[in-house]
């Protein structure tokens, strides 16, 4: 009888990594690694190969009396068998002297843009147009890992903090949350859209678990082509149950930032230094209430107030700017938005009811989070949605998590790509997207 094959999850990885060369004990030794040929540069006698990992490039010396690689390919994927060999010149401090090499695959075609330098000389337009090839640059790729960085420090803080990881329904009843910017669908013959945010969701989810966090994408379907706005992007939500008041979302999410500087200082140092990224300031977060920040602006820098119940983005550069000057802060909560510019659910503030018990953080002058705390009582609910002349039909089980007991709560949400332009000191949301979706782009 055949002997059966078992799979006993024992994977070993074929080759040594960077991290095990640097950590081990590698000097003088023969080692096997794999990768990209990302750059090939014969000089007279040896030829330079650079290879590039997941985790970085790698400089290998080929002589020809030795070994020839002529015939190979750039992007090329590729296993070599090498001495590691101490080159303080080279990337991480080693590089490999080849004895063998073995082409695992060959590219088809030439390279439609060129990822091997530093910085691309390219346009945006081309980098999007050929975006599976853009991102090899190390430079394009660094912005990805960083962005890994964020949303890494965002769960590890969240659940060390006792909230619990949900994931919320993404087609949903076309008038959960109302709005002419939505993705409309034909959901087996019945209407639906694709979700704005997980709001009623997370909501729901704390009558059941108290503290709950999300990272998923969400949809606007708004017909605008600015720097800082996207059709799909991803959302870094939170809700919190048994708040005194919405100043404890504040002080949640400014402990997540401190986290997230900590964890990109220690654990992605060699991406910041490659992007010359200068982390923010997050020991304390100034805050300053819209009627304020608007006051204080146009009286600082001589600018008309044309919206008294929104904030536009000149004012949102003008309000970072002057916290910037005034008080070296990156950050700046905003709070107590007008009732009329904020949801239905948003809590009124007893004081002045003509405002909201709610937030939002501006990041070196741009909108990165909206937050606040939520009514909490039917009652309360129902007499706003009449006072805005809204309908319950649509609404009943959101409603239904009032009728059966809500503590008081709140929460927000994040735009991940947004917080990675503001850290990298990007111009548009597009070069910290993966794979952007506007007006224009659906593909690749």
């Amino acid at each position: 009888m055949q002997e059966i094959q078992k799979v006993t999850g024992k994977y070993q990885r074929h080759g040594v990594s960077i991290r095990e060369v640097l950590e081990g004990n590698y000097e003088g030794k023969e080692i096997r690694m794999n990768g990209v040929a990302h750059s090939i540069r014969p000089m007279g006698e040896m030829t330079f190969l650079i290879l590039r990992k997941a985790e970085g490039l790698v400089q290998c010396i080929c002589e020809q009396s030795s070994l020839s690689i002529e015939g190979l390919k750039e992007e090329s994927a590729v296993e070599l068998t090498g001495i590691v060999t101490a080159e303080a010149r080279a990337p991480h401090g080693f590089e490999l002297r080849l004895n063998a090499l073995r082409i695992l695959s060959e590219p088809a075609e030439p390279m439609p843009l060129t990822i091997n330098k530093w910085k691309m000389n390219t346009s945006l337009e081309a980098k999007m147009a050929y975006r599976p090839v853009s991102l090899r640059n190390p430079k394009e790729r660094a912005k990805f890992k960083i962005q890994e960085g964020i949303a890494r420090a965002f769960r590890d803080y969240l659940q060390q903090g006792g909230f619990t990881e949900i994931r919320t329904p993404k087609i949903v009843a076309k008038n959960a949350e109302g709005g002419a910017n939505i993705f409309r669908l034909d959901y087996f013959h019945k209407p639906a859209a694709l979700a704005q945010s997980p709001q009623f969701y997370k909501q729901t989810m704390v009558g059941v678990f108290d503290r709950v966090f999300e990272v998923a994408p969400v949809f606007r379907a708004e017909k605008h082509n600015t720097k800082r706005h996207l059709n799909e992007y991803t959302s870094m939500d939170l809700e919190m149950g048994y708040i005194e008041s919405f100043q404890d979302i504040m002080e949640v999410e400014t402990g997540f930032l401190q986290a997230m500087v900590l964890l990109l200082e220690t654990e992605y140092e060699k991406e910041l230094k490659l992007l010359e990224v200068k982390l923010p300031k997050v020991e304390e977060i100034p805050c300053v209430t819209f009627a304020e920040a608007k006051r204080l602006v146009s009286e600082a820098y001589d600018r008309v107030i044309r919206n008294p119940y929104d904030l536009e983005p000149e004012e949102e550069q003008l309000i970072g700017r002057y916290f910037q000057e005034r008080y070296d802060a990156d950050f700046v909560f905003v709070t107590h938005y007008p009732s009329r510019k904020r949801p239905f659910y948003a809590m009124d503030d007893p004081a002045d009811p003509g405002v909201t018990l709610s937030f939002d953080l501006l990041f070196r002058g741009l909108e990165i989070t909206t937050g606040g705390q939520r009514i909490h009582e039917l009652s309360m609910l129902q007499e706003k949605l009449t006072a805005r002349g809204m309908q319950e039909e649509g609404l009943e089980s959101y409603l239904m998590i009032f009728r059966h007991g809500m503590p008081p709560h709140g929460g927000l949400g994040i735009g991940l790509e947004r917080l990675t332009m503001q850290l990298l000191a990007e111009e548009n949301v597009r070069e910290t997207t993966l794979f952007p979706r506007d007006l224009s782009r659906l593909e690749p």
